[in-house]
């Protein structure tokens, strides 16, 4: 599971910081919000990446799913971008799960040979 959720949350790093780009264009925002807030969620990107097999790494990561979707606000592509991330960490929580029982049942048959 790590795996999958990790180069997940690496691409929503670089998705997030892009993002930072376009919403500097806005005038109504400086430049210091934007990249505080881009920064904040860059640097929870990187951070979930090693407490994501933790207790609470999966739901910190969702909470950052839903900030991603709610971004759309500043920068209406995030609304699609965020959707898409979304489904991608569903899709890499659920399968990482059944990846790691199917390496932990293979592991047992090794030791039981």
């Amino acid at each position: 599971m790590r795996t999958l959720c990790s180069s997940t949350l690496i691409g929503e790093f670089f998705v997030i910081g892009f993002a930072g780009l376009v919403a500097m264009k806005d005038d109504s925002l400086t430049m210091g919000t934007v990249w505080t807030v881009s920064g904040i969620a860059m640097f929870l990107c990187v951070a979930l990446c090693g407490m994501v097999t933790r207790p609470g790494g999966v739901a910190l990561g969702w909470v950052l799913q839903i900030a991603l979707i709610a971004s759309g606000l500043v920068v209406p592509m995030m609304y699609i971008l965020g959707v898409v991330f979304a489904a991608l960490w569903w899709a890499s929580v659920h399968y990482g799960r059944k990846i790691d029982e199917a390496r932990a049942r293979f592991a047992a048959q090794a030791d039981a040979a």
